[in-house]
């Protein structure tokens, strides 16, 4: 079935070229990479371990960079066994690979340790001096972000443990996790998770409801496992975040984003607040549909009137660059390269994780996007998302590697922004009422499952963190009562949760890869709302702030990073704006 369709949108050939990174995990290069970092972190240990506060700016300056172009090799071996991994979870040597690769870098890694410790825990007269150093200068946020982290450090000796240990900690859970996942077979035909979830948007009722049932009965059979994959992550979270004195289990989250705990409480008690517009939205679509009562398996049901033509490989690629072009020549030339030098892979394939993502890699290669084509509407626009974030990944390389990591909140801003581009270009060609209410509906939900969704999601985790903390571990059945608890707070009565929705937080990898990340989702979606207008109000002199925006990367805090645009994000009333703007949509689908 994958092959067939495959040959039908024209995604067959559509792998990406990993030569940028290695050739083969046979490559030679690797190993040499792999000593070059070995004897250079002993090197550097040997020259700065207890020793940094007295070194010269310039020599600090120097170590610096030596440590990052350490991280930039390490960086290349683990984002080229993870990306051989991802279309091949099934394959046991790919497997080894990757988790050799996790136990090299660690045991490198560990020489490292001291560098962090001692800089963070630095008197700050001493920091001072090294901070005001021309040299340093390229490094300077980098480094003022790391002595964030003083309070949150453990000694040298236990750092060094936990880096050894880690490759059979976490890492090898999660590894667990996608090869349960990718080994998975959905209901009689043996569909993968890809496929099962793609039917949850067909047209036919009875196609969903069987997807919705095939979808449940595969993961109660793996339920066990995953049940006790999320509480081992929630209890080494729970353990992490005691050692490391951090007050709640999303705090060090907010650290790393570089967030005030007061801004992601506006943002969420924001939208919590406006979980009406989700169930005034879910009562129109039962109408729309012609339904008695909505059920969960009816929630992505495409609307009559939307255009149900599959969209091929080819089409897509034009769809999105025609409409990066119309806003930016720069950004659309970016994308190009993606398709032109396969930095892609597009085709469903047997043993091939499910989703979509973009992997930033290294500045001196090139990201990589990951999709799991099906030819809809909805594939289109997922297609633009991970070239949004591509587009990002590349602006951003030129400020190294150090500085070109964005926080997840500002990690969504271009591939969010990327789909409004695509949605309004399309939106334009629309001239039929039903079709165009049909199309803003899709959008509509869409922008549903990247807000209330995901702050419903951020909610379902902040009950499972603290319920494993104060009662210990977390039963499947509790999971499922959590789950749905989060569920029904947004959809209220508009939608009915059967019994089998009720174990669909299982499959859900972001819990359990970056806990707390979810919410970043949320912020990228509202803050491009703003944006967006910014830039119907500004036109042309918009564009060239938001390159720059993407250009600097993770080179300065999200707060510096939007003070061009006049934006406070602790004001509840700038997120009750993006949430304005939903509401007006809706408001106009009601008007179409």
């Amino acid at each position: 079935m994958s092959s067939s369709l495959n040959s039908t949108l024209g995604t067959t050939d559509i792998i990406w070229n990993l030569d940028a990174l290695y050739d083969s995990p046979e490559d030679e290069l690797l190993q040499d990479d792999l000593d070059l970092c070995t004897q250079e972190a002993a090197l550097i240990k040997d020259v700065c371990s207890g020793k940094m506060a007295d070194l010269e700016p310039a020599v600090f300056a120097r170590s610096v960079r030596r440590i990052e172009r350490i991280q930039v090799n390490l960086g290349r071996l683990s984002t080229y066994a993870f990306l051989h991994f991802v279309t091949q979870v099934k394959n046991d040597a790919a497997s080894a690979f990757m988790q050799k690769c996790t136990e090299d870098a660690s045991l490198i890694n560990k020489e490292l340790v001291f560098f962090d410790l001692e800089w963070a825990k630095m008197d700050q007269d001493s920091a001072d001096r090294l901070l005001a150093a021309e040299d340093t200068a390229p490094y300077r946020h980098y480094l003022t972000t790391i002595r964030k982290y003083k309070d949150h450090l453990l000694s040298e000796s236990e750092e060094s443990l936990l880096l050894e240990i880690a490759p059979v900690g976490k890492e090898s859970w999660l590894t667990l996790f996608e090869k349960l996942m990718g080994h998975l077979e959905f209901g009689e035909s043996g569909r993968s998770e890809e496929e099962v979830l793609s039917a949850l948007h067909d047209a036919d009722r009875e196609v969903r409801r069987t997807a919705a049932a095939e979808l449940s009965e595969g993961l109660q059979g793996q339920l066990h496992i995953l049940s006790h994959i999320f509480n081992t992550i929630l209890a080494g979270k729970m353990i992490d975040d005691r050692m490391r004195r951090y007050p709640s289990w999303v705090s060090s989250r907010n650290l790393s984003n570089e967030l005030e705990d007061s801004t992601v409480e506006a943002l969420v008690s924001s939208t919590v607040a406006r979980y009406d517009i989700v169930q005034k939205y879910y009562g129109i679509k039962k109408d729309l549909l012609n339904l008695s009562e909505l059920q969960d398996y009816d929630r992505y049901a495409p609307l009559p009137s939307l255009p149900e033509a599959l969209v091929s490989w080819q089409e897509c690629k034009n769809i999105v660059l025609d409409g990066f072009r119309s806003f930016s020549p720069e950004m659309a030339d970016i994308a190009e390269l993606f398709f032109d030098n396969n930095w892609i892979h597009a085709p469903l394939l047997d043993g091939k994780r499910g989703g979509a993502f973009a992997h930033p890699a290294v500045p001196d290669a090139n990201p990589y996007i990951l999709v799991n084509y099906t030819g809809n509407l909805r594939d289109v626009s997922t297609v633009a998302h991970e070239l949004g974030h591509g587009i990002h990944q590349y602006l951003a390389r030129e400020k190294g590697y150090f500085n070109s990591d964005t926080p997840l909140v500002l990690a969504e801003t271009a591939s969010v922004f990327a789909e409004l581009l695509i949605f309004h270009k399309q939106l334009e060609t629309i001239t039929e009422p039903a079709a165009k209410k049909a199309f803003i509906c899709q959008k509509l939900e869409s922008i549903f499952a990247t807000v209330f969704r995901q702050i419903s999601m951020n909610r379902f985790e902040d009950m499972i963190h603290n319920s494993r903390r104060q009662r210990g571990e977390v039963s499947s059945e509790e999971l499922s009562e959590l789950w749905m608890t989060s569920q029904k707070d947004m959809f209220g009565d508009s939608v009915n949760l059967g019994n089998n929705y009720r174990i669909w937080w299982s499959y859900i990898p972001h819990f359990l890869h970056t806990p707390g990340y979810v919410y970043s989702y949320a912020f990228g979606e509202l803050l491009v709302l703003a944006l967006y207008n910014r830039y119907l109000e500004e036109g042309a002199d918009f564009i060239p702030k938001y390159i720059h925006l993407l250009q600097e990367g993770g080179s300065h805090s999200p707060y510096e990073l939007l003070k061009p645009f006049a934006i406070d994000l602790n004001d509840p009333t700038f997120w009750q704006g993006g949430l304005k703007v939903i509401e007006n949509m809706l408001n106009e689908v009601e008007n179409v």
